[in-house]
């Protein structure tokens, strides 16, 4: 169940060590033995000195407990318990106790845009068409119910609510980041991009060119619908940023951190949405294949990169990613990829993921340092015989 599965990630953070304990660790493995010795030697030392049995062992005793290296161990899985916790109640899922050092060093965080940035919903916002408007509805959603693309499954819910019939295409072909062809009822359909009509000779006037322009202008994604040799109609869909992602981003921002938008829309569509949202770098034209060649790009710049994603696609780049946050609303596959799991599409979660992380980490040095700082300073005093057992024991 789901229930489960979050139940075992949730104890397989907590039950793992994060670099700073292991560093713990080796420090306690030596830590130890030196502490028996010293005690030991402060033992023999007040007994010779002082020739009291009781002076000599209550010295030595004083030495053992506040030395007791179990400030060390508790400085990190304490605060990873308590970490991971919190985490789980507010929907945020860390996989492993080393997220919590890693998302300390991330600078730059690259967002996925459809399902991530966006609701992942895509509607049918404007219709420019040469034919009756039926027909064309009937020849692309017929085409489109085909795919599983989010912009066919906006043109088939629109031909639905018009109380269209659709017909089942044959040879249907999907060309990735281009578009979709096939026949519907003996007629060769296609439906794609701008690039893809161009790309197979089709000849695109300018008022085709100038509406498709002023669409993208609008942060739409716009396809031509094309058959007999002839384009026919001119369609803009729409997938809406999340309502919180603008607030989210700017948190981000004053963190200091960079964001990139990737996405496969074409440069005018793509800056419009990023300017929409407060993005300001954009990669463009990714194919599906190519986000994880665009993780690494920005990881080669120097950068240490954050992928925020929830597609099967996605889950090459969550893996590249310095750190894959994947949205618990996406698939299982992406879910599997990530490091950090976000059980709901909210971006809001994506700023107290990144807060909460580095507060963690940020417990984690403190605690590291004030059992080293009173181990240092306490230690001799006890060895001195100023530090009476009960003071050490508090």
């Amino acid at each position: 169940t789901a229930l489960s599965q979050i139940a075992r990630m949730v104890e397989a953070a907590q039950a793992s060590k994060a670099p700073a304990q292991r560093l713990a660790d080796r420090v306690s493995s030596i830590f130890v033995p030196i502490v028996i010795v010293l005690a030991v030697a402060t033992g023999l030392v007040w007994l010779a000195v002082s020739g009291e049995v009781e002076t000599a062992l209550r010295n030595s005793v004083a030495v053992l407990i506040i030395a007791c290296p179990c400030a060390l161990g508790l400085a990190t899985p304490t605060a990873i318990m308590v970490g991971s916790g919190r985490g789980a109640e507010l929907g945020i899922l860390f996989k492993t106790a080393e997220v919590f050092e890693r998302t300390r060093t991330v600078d730059t965080i690259a967002f996925d845009k459809t399902g991530t940035i966006t609701t992942g919903r895509m509607t049918v916002d404007s219709v420019e068409t040469m034919v009756d408007e039926d027909r064309l509805f009937t020849l692309v959603a017929s085409l489109e119910s085909a795919s599983g693309h989010p912009v066919a499954r906006a043109l088939t819910l629109a031909a639905e609510e018009r109380g269209l019939s659709l017909s089942s295409p044959s040879d249907v072909e999907e060309l990735p980041g281009g578009g979709i062809r096939g026949t519907v009822d003996g007629t060769g359909v296609v439906v794609g991009n701008i690039g893809l009509i161009r790309s197979i000779g089709m000849k695109i006037t300018p008022d085709v060119t100038g509406r498709v322009d002023e669409l993208e202008s609008r942060g739409r994604t716009v396809f031509l619908a094309a058959w007999n040799g002839e384009i026919r109609g001119v369609v803009g869909v729409v997938d809406a940023p999340r309502p919180a992602v603008a607030g989210a981003i700017r948190e981000l921002a004053a963190m200091d951190i960079d964001l990139v938008m990737v996405t496969g829309d074409n440069p005018v569509t793509a800056n419009a949405v990023a300017e929409d949202v407060g993005i300001g770098r954009v990669l463009d034209q990714v194919r599906p294949a190519e986000k994880a060649a665009a993780v690494e790009m920005l990881q080669q710049r120097g950068e240490t990169v954050a992928f925020v994603g929830d597609g099967v696609n996605d889950a090459p780049a969550l893996t590249q990613a310095d750190l894959g946050m994947a949205v618990g609303s996406g698939t299982d596959i992406a879910i599997e990829a990530g490091d950090v799991v976000l059980l709901s599409g909210d971006p809001r979660l994506v700023v107290t993921a990144v807060r909460l992380a580095r507060r963690t980490h940020r417990t984690i040095s403190q605690n590291l340092f004030w059992a080293f700082f009173y181990n240092a300073a306490a230690i001799p005093l006890a060895a001195l015989g100023q530090l009476d057992p009960s003071v050490a024991a508090l």
